[in-house]
């Protein structure tokens, strides 16, 4: 079951398509003309003969073990916690990448937590919302390397992107800024959006380390474009106006940062030459460093057969998902995290 048709969805029902173990029951869809099309033709594979709808009660009248939850919540946060809720009611468990507080329920707003809970508590059912950057490489990828250094001193997870590769051009211009003059903060750069959605992957990430923070702080710097360019499917990004972005939440720990999300990204490799990038020939990659002793380095570049970083990276984010759902199923009812999940393996995807 996949509910939306978010930038993760057509990936989520791929990868529910290829899980051995799984049986897709049913697609939701919020756009009518979506309505009736078979969910694997939505996905760009061969048809699976479950077709679309947009019909949620009698979606939930099968009666699915886990929704696979895609639909975006940056503009729509009640609409979609709604949702959730109803889905988790009625006894289907929920992952998702989405609902930033939930990446770390025991710092999430206690009403929020209430009503979860009490939807769990109803239902029987559990949630787990996973990240949507791809989720993993902020917390699962830098806790499993932790497990081979010998002395921590910083780990420092990086995220290296070219968003004209990202295909949500409403997403890239109002939410990241792109194409926005300078003199304007973007609501992804805003001191409380960064704190919401990667605190709570950051608080994460020190629970899993046994790391007490003593505060969390955020840097921010733009760049501006020195040429107007075009990039297809998004048009015109004019001089002058941002063309590239970064940003650090930081994990303070005896004054200095011992946790580190990053984020460095631009609309065109020309922008920020001075900036780390990834290497010659790619467009993305996410990049786990560990300064200790040993220092670590692993970088990671996902391709989902198109040569697309965006669509490698939310392809990892959906199977992360789809094969979390037997644990999540087995799990006590409730909100969890990736660190109450025993080890997740790609067990039966071998073809």
């Amino acid at each position: 079951m996949v509910w939306g048709t978010g930038n993760v969805g057509r990936p989520a029902i791929r990868a529910v398509v290829s899980h051995r173990d799984l049986e897709l029951v049913g697609v939701i869809v919020a756009n009518p003309d979506k309505v009736g099309i078979d969910g694997g033709t939505l996905a760009g594979i061969e048809a699976v003969g479950v077709p679309a709808t947009d019909d949620v009660a009698a979606a939930l009248a099968l009666r699915p073990d886990c929704v696979v939850y895609t639909s975006s919540g940056d503009f729509r946060p009640m609409e979609a916690i709604g949702e959730m809720l109803r889905c988790l009611g009625s006894g289907a468990n929920v992952v998702t990448p989405g609902t930033y507080p939930l990446y770390h329920p025991r710092s999430a707003p206690p009403e929020l937590v209430q009503y979860v809970d009490g939807a769990c508590r109803q239902g029987g059912s559990t949630l787990l919302a996973t990240g949507i950057d791809p989720g993993w490489a902020m917390d699962l990828l830098p806790l499993i390397l932790s497990g081979v250094a010998g002395q921590i001193d910083e780990i420092r997870c990086q995220e290296l992107f070219n968003y004209a590769t990202y295909h949500a051009p409403d997403a890239v211009r109002d939410l990241v800024g792109f194409g926005t003059p300078l003199d304007r903060t973007p609501p992804m750069l805003m001191t409380e959006a960064l704190t919401t959605v990667w605190g709570p992957m950051l608080r994460l990430l020190a629970e899993g380390l046994d790391v007490q923070l003593d505060d969390i702080e955020i840097h921010t710097e733009r760049r501006p474009l020195e040429s107007t360019i075009e990039v297809p499917g998004m048009g015109t990004f004019d001089a002058g106006t941002q063309g590239a972005m970064r940003f650090e939440v930081r994990g303070i720990v005896g004054g200095r940062a011992a946790l580190v999300l990053e984020h460095i990204t631009r609309i065109t490799d020309d922008a920020a030459p001075d900036w780390p990038r990834p290497p010659a020939g790619k467009q993305g990659m996410h990049r786990v460093l560990i300064t200790g002793r040993p220092s670590i380095e692993v970088s990671i570049s996902a391709d989902d057969g198109t040569g697309n970083p965006a669509e490698g990276g939310n392809a990892t984010a959906a199977a992360r998902l789809v094969n979390a759902i037997p644990a999540v199923c087995d799990a006590t009812p409730g909100i969890i995290t990736s660190l109450d999940l025993p080890p997740i393996y790609g067990r039966g995807l071998r073809r």
